[in-house]
C-alpha cells in the first residue's frame, strides 16, 4: 500500500572513437569510512572514486552474504555510478560523501568499464543495478527468499512492482513499499517517517529508486538510523519491476546501446541530461586515461634498472 505525506540512469555510452567497441570479498563490519574499499579484493580509482573490481556473480554473492547476516549496527548500502554520476561528482560534495560511505560500490555503465581498460586498469564487467536486484531476488529464492522494501518512484509504481516481484518470486516477501512525494528529502518530519516505515518492516533488502544525487545522499544522512540489512541505490530499477518502463533487449545490452533504447523510449526525461553529459563525459574520460597512462609510466621509470 502507497501512503502519502503532508510534506511532499541513465548511463551514456559515449563514443569516444573507435576505441571504445574470481575472489572472495572481504569487508569490515561498519561501512563507516573510506578504509571500506581497502578491505576489499581490489579496487580501481578512476574518476576520482572507488569502484569494486568485481563481477555481477560477485556483486550478488556478497549482498547475499550480508543478507544471511545478522542485522548489524549499521544498514550497508550500495551505489551504482554510470555516466551521468561521473558528471555529478565534479561538483556535489554530498554525492561523493555517499560514494565514500558505501560498503559496495559496482560499475554500472560501459563506459566507466571502458575507460579503465583504456587506461589500463581494467574493471572486469558492468555491474547495472537494474540487473543487481533481480539476481539477488533469484538468489533469494533458492535459500527461502528475500524480505523486500521498495521505496521510490511515482506514485503507484512501487505498489504495482511489489505485485510483479511476488510473482516473478514467490518465495521474496515485499514487506513494504512507498512512494514519496515531491521534495521530501527537505521535510525532517517526513524522513524520519520513512526512516521508521522501513524499520518496522524490517527488510533485508532496501531498494531505493529516487534517481541521482537523491537516493545516494538520502541513504548517506540516514544509513546509521536504518534497521535494513543492505540498501542498493537502484535507479529506475522500480520502474523496470514494475513494467512501467522496458529493459532493452539483451541484444542490445550486449552492443552497449542500452543508452540508445533508453533515449528512444523515454526522450522526454533523458534528451536533455544525456546531452549534457555527453558534452562533458568524453574530456573526463580523456583526463582520467592521460592521468592514469602518466603515472604507470612515471612508476615504471621509477624502478631499477640492472
Amino acid at each position: 500500500m502507497v501512503h502519502r505525506s503532508q510534506c511532499q540512469r541513465s548511463s551514456l555510452l559515449i563514443a569516444i572513437g573507435p576505441f571504445m567497441a574470481s575472489h572472495s570479498l572481504e569487508v569490515a563490519e561498519t561501512p563507516n569510512s573510506t578504509s571500506n574499499f581497502q578491505q576489499f579484493v581490489d579496487a580501481v580509482s578512476i574518476f576520482g572514486v572507488s569502484i569494486h573490481r568485481v563481477t555481477m556473480r560477485q556483486a550478488v554473492a556478497k549482498c547475499m552474504e550480508w543478507i544471511d547476516s545478522p542485522l548489524g549496527s549499521t544498514c550497508r548500502y550500495v551505489v551504482t555510478p554510470n555516466v551521468n554520476h561521473v558528471v555529478l561528482l565534479r561538483k556535489h560534495q554530498g554525492l561523493r560523501a555517499a560514494y565514500q560511505q558505501a560498503s559496495l560500490v559496482v560499475a554500472d555503465g560501459w563506459p566507466l568499464v571502458t575507460t579503465s581498460q583504456l587506461a589500463g586498469d581494467p574493471l572486469p564487467e558492468r555491474v547495472a543495478g537494474s540487473d543487481l536486484i533481480p539476481q539477488i531476488f533469484s538468489a533469494g529464492e533458492k535459500r527461502g527468499g528475500v524480505r523486500a522494501f521498495l521505496l521510490g518512484a511515482e506514485s503507484g509504481v512501487a505498489a504495482e512492482a511489489t505485485k510483479r516481484v511476488m510473482a516473478n518470486w514467490p518465495s521474496t516477501n515485499v514487506v513494504g513499499n512507498y512512494s514519496p512525494p515531491l521534495g521530501f528529502e527537505h521535510c525532517d518530519q517526513e524522513n524520519q517517517r520513512i526512516v521508521e516505515m522501513v524499520n518496522r518492516a524490517q527488510p533485508d533488502l532496501l531498494v531505493v529508486g529516487l534517481g541521482a544525487p537523491k537516493q545516494e545522499t538520502w541513504l548517506h544522512n540516514h544509513f546509521r538510523q536504518l534497521e535494513a540489512k543492505v540498501a542498493v541505490a537502484a535507479g529506475g530499477t522500480i520502474d523496470f519491476l514494475a513494467g512501467k518502463q522496458k529493459r532493452a533487449p539483451r541484444w542490445v545490452q550486449q552492443m552497449r546501446l542500452e543508452w540508445l533504447f533508453r533515449l528512444a523510449t523515454d526522450p522526454r526525461r533523458l534528451a536533455g541530461r544525456y546531452a549534457r553529459d555527453a558534452m562533458i563525459f568524453p574530456s573526463l574520460a580523456a583526463t582520467e586515461i592521460l592521468r592514469t597512462r602518466l603515472h604507470a609510466s612515471r612508476s615504471a621509470n621509477r624502478l631499477p634498472r640492472n
